[in-house]
């Protein structure tokens, strides 16, 4: 069975992607916007005291992550 998301600001989704290789490229208003190098997605990640669990499942998804690999990275 998957893990579970967990709860987290969109300080912290910034801090695991930021491990995973993604840069900070600017910020609009209350969404951080990132990318990575060789992909062609860009992430906005808004702001917020707690991420909704629907939008960093699809943050997550664009990624090219799994929910498990976020979970991994967001521990280490």
């Amino acid at each position: 069975m998957p893990p579970q998301l967990p709860i987290v600001s969109g300080r912290e989704v910034v801090r695991v992607f930021k491990f995973l290789g993604w840069q900070v490229v600017r910020q609009s208003g209350s969404h951080v916007i990132m990318t990575k190098e060789g992909e062609l997605a860009t992430l906005s990640i808004p702001q917020h005291q707690e991420i909704a669990k629907g939008t960093l499942r699809s943050l997550i998804r664009v990624a090219g992550l799994t929910v498990t690999e976020f979970v991994d990275a967001s521990q280490a």
